[in-house]
């Protein structure tokens, strides 16, 4: 009775295994719901955001900090202030040379005045003199002194609207000297080129900085892209303004549209950093997918880099894309 419950189990054991290899059999054959369809190519990669440092123009001291790490700011936001007292003194003394060759410059006009009425006064001595010769009232001596005093009227003339000109170049390199000291008073107001959120305070208040030295760094939020790595037969079919889909592991439940902004025009090996799913090709080309400045606008203080997620680039416009990869944005 026993040996037949061994073989009455034996064969429901036997039945099972059976049913186990057909099943996985069945499942291995039909075709995988999150399998993509053929003008479907996606790679993985981090959400990147462009980083724009604001650094100091000018040596200088910085005297204060406007913001804090993690404050979201607007283009052209003050961030940081330098030290300006040098460039104020500077700038007082060069407003003092201004003056100065303001005033040379009428000292100058008013000796051209008067070397203007010498010429004149020369001028009409040598034609007196010169009738007076043809009469026989004068010597040719005479002559020869009033001519000579002409000729020096007319050089000291000369001379007075040289001194003239030279006052005009003293004023307008015055003048420059106060626009570049203005310039550098105007730079020491650091402000962001860019809006978005600031990344890194790179310096603190009483800090000497050279010239070129890095105060924050701001993180532009309306630029925001995954860079991901596609095999040759892929990266052939792909230009630049294709549609794009971009999901995170962090939000999974949502597909966030964007378009490729830039396709690399050589091969390259795929960095380490990358790892893709599947073992692939050794070369790739690189890929960036650009999310939309206009659709960040609404969600620039949900924009975080570092990131992982997948990127989804359509092949061919003509085919739609799955459903699973319809776009579905938070607060829809």
């Amino acid at each position: 009775m026993a040996g037949k419950s061994a073989k009455t189990a034996s064969k429901l054991l036997l039945a099972l295994l059976i049913v186990a290899v057909i099943a996985a059999a069945v499942w291995y054959l039909m075709p995988n719901g999150d399998e993509l369809p053929e003008h479907i190519a996606s790679g993985n990669g981090r959400i990147e955001a462009t980083e724009v440092d604001i650094a100091t123009r000018i040596p200088g001291r910085l005297e204060s900090f406007e913001v804090r790490e993690g404050d979201m700011v607007e283009a052209g936001q003050l961030l940081a202030v330098m030290d300006t007292d040098e460039l104020k003194a500077r700038a007082a003394a060069a407003e003092a040379n201004l003056h100065q060759a303001e005033q040379a410059r009428l000292l100058a006009e008013a000796v051209v005045v008067q070397r203007e009425s010498e010429q004149r006064y020369a001028r009409a001595e040598l034609a007196r003199i010169e009738t007076l010769v043809d009469r026989g009232h004068a010597s040719r001596e005479q002559l020869d002194r009033t001519r000579t005093a002409a000729e020096t009227a007319g050089a000291a003339l000369q001379a007075a609207r040289v001194q003239v000109a030279s006052a005009d170049a003293g004023i307008e390199s015055a003048r420059a000297a106060i626009r570049q000291i203005q310039t550098n008073i105007d730079d020491s107001q650091l402000s962001t080129p860019v809006g978005g959120r600031v990344l890194y305070r790179l310096a603190e208040p009483g800090e000497v900085l050279a010239a070129g030295g890095k105060v924050a760094t701001v993180l532009d939020v309306t630029d925001v892209y995954m860079t991901i790595f596609l095999p040759t037969a892929q990266a052939g079919k792909v230009r630049v303004g294709s549609e794009a889909r971009i999901i995170l592991d962090a939000l999974p439940d949502y597909v966030v549209p964007a378009e490729v902004s830039f396709v690399a025009a050589e091969a390259q090996f795929t960095p380490k950093s990358v790892e893709t799913r599947s073992e692939r090709e050794k070369l790739m080309f690189r890929v960036r997918i650009r999310i939309n400045p206009d659709l960040l606008k609404a969600y620039r203080d949900r924009v975080k880099t570092g990131v992982p997620g997948e990127a989804y680039v359509r092949l061919d416009e003509s085919l739609p894309w799955p459903d699973s990869l319809k776009v579905s944005l938070p607060n829809d």
